[in-house]
């Protein structure tokens, strides 16, 4: 048997095992689609079963999770991930000198502009630990044979003299695929999708989890995903709070085996394609084609790479109104460009065009509805959108004492309000059904969550978003007529001039 093998089967016995969940873990948003309980997600850790470095290098010795340092130093893998970072850093940091001059930028709390300590990912006192598991089988349409991902997520921390812990702002995630067409069960069958879900849903069977017994080990393996505060910069006399924060995406090269920089997923890469005449005409044209525009609408759509970005920068907090700080800003008319990309009359035009060719729309129904997937549909829009600061999921804090899910939040609004839909997927691929992946805007869980939701604040409780017309201001916008408020609640307005509010208590 193989060291891979053995370790592989020790992940299993490990997770099955372990795995009579906690209460906390059995609450019914995350029931079968992630991992956070505290104790569970420690043992794992420091088992180093699944460690980033022994995932990567299951041959290795030691059976010790590497700190920062080494891990980068030592895995070929990663070798051009910091390179790639810096290089970030370094185009962040002149735009910041170029369009403010006058402010200060460097790591430290003497700076107008705090940078994240880039020493971190060089530091003998920092490591990677892991922070939660995610079931994201919910993106299957991505590549059906591999039944969606699977993400390990990490967060970094500095470790100091009398152990304890404080942990940094950055995520690591590996992300796995959900099954590999050479993974085989104890039967020698093919693991199908159905099995996959079914370990998960059963909250007991974890044996598929990021691997099997037949299939090589990077077999599994898909990319990594990055995400760093990048800079704070504390409200002063010329702006308010606002953090940033960097998004990178590494892409597994299977023939080098070697993490390569790869554009982010449905990232528009917008200054360059409004600088680009025949992009812009290119990428209108794709858009607004109803076939196009039928996925974009589902939250489905897979946009060509030769309109995205490799790298993505999430301003903090971005508001509602439309500005410069969200990642559509300056496509859409109204938005300050003399010659935008989409006029309200090739929005309107389009989706008549759709509904000729008997093409309903779930979501966009308007102009406004329009504007906001083309933000919430980019990584950092998405980001903005429900998040706690620049993430959705920064993790499970089990190094704190006494950590639990009833007081360390792991994850957004966005993310816990979509985790009905993402079971709803689970329980089609288990019943043999063609799972429907569409998905709400991303302030918004569909309604096919209304009962579990209800009343909460991802829909109509306290502090969920909300429809401002429908609150008796005008035309109800038909993008967002369902967006409403639970009795006793108003719909309040967030911003200047968005349509959409949240709900608060009414007040005389």
């Amino acid at each position: 048997m193989s060291r891979a093998l053995r370790i592989l089967l020790a992940v299993t016995l490990l997770l099955g095992g372990v795995m009579s969940l906690s209460a906390a873990e059995n609450a019914p948003l995350v029931r079968g689609t992630a991992i956070t309980d505290p104790d569970l997600l420690r043992r794992l850790d420091q088992s180093d079963a699944l460690s980033i470095s022994r995932l990567l290098q299951p041959e290795r010795n030691g059976n010790f999770p590497l700190t920062s340092d080494v891990l980068f130093a030592s895995l070929p893998q990663l070798k051009e991930i910091p390179p790639a970072i810096d290089a970030e850093f370094d185009r962040y940091i002149a735009r910041h000198k170029q369009a403010s001059p006058s402010e200060t930028i460097g790591v430290g709390e003497g700076f107008d502009v705090q940078l994240f300590d880039r020493g971190n990912l060089k530091s003998a006192d920092t490591r990677f630990v892991l922070a939660g598991i995610v079931n994201r089988m919910d993106r299957a349409y991505v590549s059906e044979e591999n039944c969606g991902e699977i993400r390990l997520i990490y967060r970094l921390a500095r470790f100091e003299t009398g152990n304890t812990a404080t942990r940094l702002p950055m995520t690591f995630n590996l992300v796995m695929k959900a099954r590999d067409a050479r993974q085989f069960d104890q039967n020698g069958k093919p693991v199908t999708c159905a099995e996959v879900a079914r370990r998960w849903l059963d909250n007991g069977d974890w044996q598929g989890l990021i691997g099997s017994r037949t299939a090589p080990y990077d077999a599994m393996i898909d990319r990594i995903e990055t995400n760093i505060q990048i800079s704070i910069a504390p409200k002063s006399a010329l702006h308010d709070f606002r953090s940033d924060y960097l998004l990178k995406v590494f892409k597994y090269d299977a023939a080098t085996g070697t993490f390569v920089e790869s554009t982010l997923e449905n990232q528009i890469d917008r200054d360059r394609i409004l600088a680009d005449d025949a992009l812009r005409r290119d990428f209108k044209d794709w858009l607004l084609t109803p076939a196009n525009l039928r996925e974009f609408d589902r939250g489905t759509v897979l946009i060509p790479e030769k309109y995205l970005a490799k790298a993505a920068v999430t301003p903090t907090p971005a508001g509602l109104d439309a500005s410069t700080l969200q990642p559509e800003f300056g496509m859409m008319q109204g938005e300050g460009e003399s010659d935008p990309l989409f006029t309200d009359n090739d929005v309107v035009g389009a989706l008549k065009q759709a509904a000729a060719r008997g093409i309903a729309m779930d979501n966009i129904r308007s102009v406004a509805g329009f504007r906001r997937r083309l933000n919430d549909v980019t990584c950092s829009g998405c980001h903005q959108t429900r998040g706690i600061g620049g993430f959705h999921f920064p993790g499970v804090d089990w190094l704190t004492d006494g950590a639990s899910n009833s007081t360390i939040v792991p994850a957004s609004p966005h993310f816990f309000g979509d985790q009905i839909r993402r079971r709803d997927i689970l329980t089609a691929f288990v019943e043999g059904k063609r799972p429907d992946f569409a998905r709400g805007f991303a302030g918004r869980p569909q309604t096919r969550g209304n009962r579990e939701l209800a009343g909460t604040e991802y829909q109509d409780g306290w502090g969920a978003h909300c429809s401002l017309q429908n609150a008796g201001s005008g035309t109800a916008d038909k993008s967002f007529t369902s967006w409403t408020c639970a009795k006793g609640l108003t719909c309040q307005p967030a911003a200047a001039s968005s349509r959409i509010g949240m709900c608060f208590i009414k007040t005389r």
